[in-house]
């Protein structure tokens, strides 16, 4: 009998993560504990208005108390470039964008509550705490706008007053007239209104950063936590300092959470080394939990309707989509790109010949947002899968015949949609088909009948998503053999809590037949690791990995040569195992380390493997849910996903990543909220006011996989960081719908978050 063994190390090796010994003991090294001999701290003055013109007072005698080091406003940085936005997809009518300027502290007008006004740098956080507050601001307040849908009011304040209009762009995908002519051949056209509420990441680890400038050499050094230090320096040296890029040194020690807002220049970072080459010493600055809520980038906020054309057998024909993006007052760097991403996958994993989509961009009184994870795919998605459901009502279809009448099928992959994606592999009716079984859909009748008899009402929703991920690109690798015969990888990419230095590791431990504790990850160093593209739409492990299997058999490679010589073999007749390069069937050998010494040089192994097109990640979500009727409370009894991602590299880790965006998207559909008040006060300005979810409220998650490699990733890895957040919001929202329709008869779209209070108010309105 044969037995199926799982490898120690390599693809498909559940290996447990090997950062988790020093961060679970507490021995991690984070921005905040970096402090250098002499560093000074500084703090913002921040607008406590939404929309204010503004002039100062009081700064000599504040630069005059003891312990203030320098007070920097406006005038003091004005030579310096603004604070850029990078991603401009083309406009619908081919016009350039008009880019209102972020300046790295305001001249005269603040334009959200968090604005950047002054900074001051002290001999410690108190005095310069005392210092912002001893600031006297009189502000000449001006109307103010912060419902997304309402900025495009005819009377609505501007944000932008000499723009003309709160709309900071308009983008198009698709074919207006196809689709029009889609719609005219319709025998049903299905509509449906969402809105995808603003989301703020609430990463473990808040923003800081500590810089350092070296007089004689006119070099800054600049630690802070990012998902990418090469894109980082780039910004600040190219955009804002106007220094060549060799003047700076990016370090990025452990990063507690990104998800998408620490991929950004925030004008902190800027003003900190101005400071510290002002003052000769290091700065730094920490960002405490309200100023994430109040300036960190916040996530999602669209109001979208779409409309679905069907043909009499249920078909879809074509698609048109209306989306409204809430920029805030700023666009951020890569703000405009989100929508358009995200409007890229209007069609999902369904064959519709026809789309028409519009995305509008809006200025408002808030925070701007940007990339949050999934980044435009969650709400694409969301969208679509919603409207499926709703079609598959009103043909009469159900949710699950509507779909498989819909997808695309294996035969006529690779599939090009109307937005030019081109989808290479999957089997979506096979993964949706596994998660039915799973989840026992047949058997849900049973337990809402149960469900009923206790009093409660019961609901199932599914979600087959798709995603584009791992962008055209590569990520260079080097690989190098240490005097002591340990390796060393050097890696643009950058952690974020993913497991790279295990999911890199067991690569290079499979191929060099070591342990894992004889390989180091080096990321984060500007000058350690000469390029990098960062981390973001995971990317990390399908472009990174190819890289450092390529980079580490090259390595091998040499390492064999030099062997050879010495054992007086061939190359080919030698193997790498337990730190030794060994004769094939013989106990000759030769340990790595003794090759390192005789080599005379650093043996390494470098490549940049790039790829073409980006993968498409797939799968079906399915939750079900109870719903108490006398309090609206929400509870999921049970979550199934199975997905496709192409190749597993390492199941605990992929697990762990489904998971905790699953947990993400759970948290957005019931639980998190973000409200201004009508004179643009953040109300949910902390976590006593801002809910997220938590563990006691959430089900086992059931995952699995069901994988069909990706041909555009040369070793079939399709990328899963974002997909949780992707299935997630649509299968309980679809689900909750259900228990709402079934049990009270609730008709009228439910928007996210479903808290308790409005799902109390839907059943009592249905009521009545």
């Amino acid at each position: 009998m044969n037995q199926m063994l799982t490898p120690k190390f390599g693809i498909g090796a559940p290996v447990r993560r090997k950062e988790d010994d020093a961060l679970i003991a507490g021995k991690g090294i984070y921005t905040g504990d970096y402090r250098p001999e002499g560093c000074l701290t500084g703090v913002m003055v921040r607008s406590s208005m939404a929309h204010a013109k503004f002039t100062l007072s009081g700064l000599d005698e504040i630069r005059q108390m003891p312990g203030v080091r320098l007070v920097m406003t406006h005038a003091d940085v004005a030579s310096y470039g603004d604070v850029p936005t990078l991603a401009m997809p083309p406009q619908k009518d081919g016009s350039d964008y008009k880019l209102p300027p972020q300046e790295l502290l305001c001249s005269d007008t603040v334009r959200y509550v968090g604005d950047a006004i002054a900074f001051i740098v002290a001999d410690d956080v108190q005095t310069a705490k005392s210092a912002a507050e001893m600031v006297e601001i009189d502000y000449d307040p001006l109307d103010v706008v912060v419902d997304t849908e309402k900025a495009l009011d005819a009377d609505a304040p501007l944000v932008w007053p000499e723009f003309g209009s709160n709309v900071a762009f308009v983008q198009g995908q698709g074919d207006v007239d196809k689709c029009a002519a889609a719609f005219e051949g319709a025998d049903k056209v299905v509509s449906i209104k969402l809105i995808n509420n603003r989301l703020v990441a609430n990463y473990m680890e808040l923003r800081g950063c500590v810089a350092e400038h070296e007089e004689t050499s006119d070099r800054f050094t600049l630690t802070l936590g990012t998902q990418g230090g090469h894109g980082m320096r780039d910004i600040i040296c190219g955009n804002i300092l106007k220094i060549d890029p060799s003047q700076l040194r990016v370090v990025t020690p452990e990063v507690g959470g990104g998800f998408g807002t620490k991929a950004f220049c925030y004008r902190e970072y800027p003003l900190t080394m101005i400071a510290a080459k002002a003052l000769g010493v290091p700065v730094r600055w920490d960002g405490d939990r309200t100023e994430h809520f109040i300036v960190d980038a916040h996530g999602r906020d669209n109001v979208t309707s779409a409309d679905l054309a069907l043909d009499k057998d249920g078909k879809t024909l074509g698609l048109r989509v209306n989306l409204i993006a809430a920029m805030g007052a700023y666009l951020h760097q890569f703000g405009p790109f989100i929508p358009f991403v995200g409007a890229s996958m209007s069609t999902g994993l369904y064959d519709i010949q026809a789309l028409d989509v519009t995305v509008t961009g809006v200025y408002s009184h808030t925070v701007p947002t940007d990339a949050y994870r999934g980044a435009g795919r969650p709400e694409a998605a969301y969208l679509i899968e919603r409207l499926m459901d709703k079609a598959g009502e009103e043909t009469g279809l159900g949710p699950l015949e509507i779909r498989r009448r819909n997808f695309i099928q294996p035969y006529a992959l690779p599939y090009t949609t109307q937005t030019g994606r081109m989808y290479d592999t999957g089997d979506f009716d096979g993964h949706l088909t596994e998660a039915l079984k799973v989840a026992d859909w047949e058997g849900f009748a049973t337990r809402q009948a149960e469900s009923r008899t206790n009093g409660k009402m019961r609901g199932i929703g599914l979600c087959s998503y798709v995603e584009a991920c791992a962008f055209p690109g590569g990520e260079e690798a080097t690989v190098e053999l240490n005097e002591n015969g340990s390796l060393t990888l050097l890696i643009g990419t950058q952690t974020n809590g993913q497991g790279h230095a295990t999911a890199y590791g067991q690569i290079i431990a499979d191929q060099f037949g070591v342990d894992m504790d004889a390989i180091e990850v080096i990321q984060g160093d500007t000058d350690r690791v000469r390029r990098g593209g960062g981390t973001g739409g995971s990317r990390s492990i399908p472009l990174g990995l190819p890289s450092v299997r390529n980079a580490t058999n090259i390595l091998a490679d040499k390492v064999k040569e030099k062997a050879a010589d010495q054992l007086e073999v061939g190359a080919e007749d030698l193997e790498l195992v337990g730190g030794n390069v060994r004769v094939v069937g013989t106990d000759r050998q030769i340990a790595l380390s003794e090759i390192a010494a005789a080599s005379g040089e650093t043996l390494t192994g470098q490549d940049m493997v790039k790829q073409k097109e980006a993968t498409y990640p797939n799968g079906t979500h399915i939750c079900e849910l109870e719903v108490d009727p006398e309090t609206g409370d929400v509870e999921i009894t049970n979550y199934v996903i199975v997905d496709d991602f192409g190749v597993t590299v390492n199941p605990l880790l992929l697990e762990g990543q489904v998971q905790g965006g699953t947990v993400q998207a759970i948290s957005q559909a019931l639980c998190e909220r973000t409200v201004y008040d009508e004179d643009g006060q953040l109300l949910t300005a902390s976590l006593l006011d801002y809910q997220l979810i938590r563990a006691a409220d959430l089900p086992n998650i059931h995952f699995q996989t069901r994988n069909v490699p990706s041909t555009t990733n040369a070793m079939g890895i399709k990328g899963a960081g974002e997909a949780g957040t992707i299935g997630g919001c649509a299968a309980v929202m679809n689900a909750l719908q259900r228990a709402l329709k079934d049990g009270a008869g609730v008709r009228e779209i439910i928007d996210m978050p479903a808290t308790p209070l409005l799902v109390w108010e839907a059943i009592q309105a249905a009521k009545a």
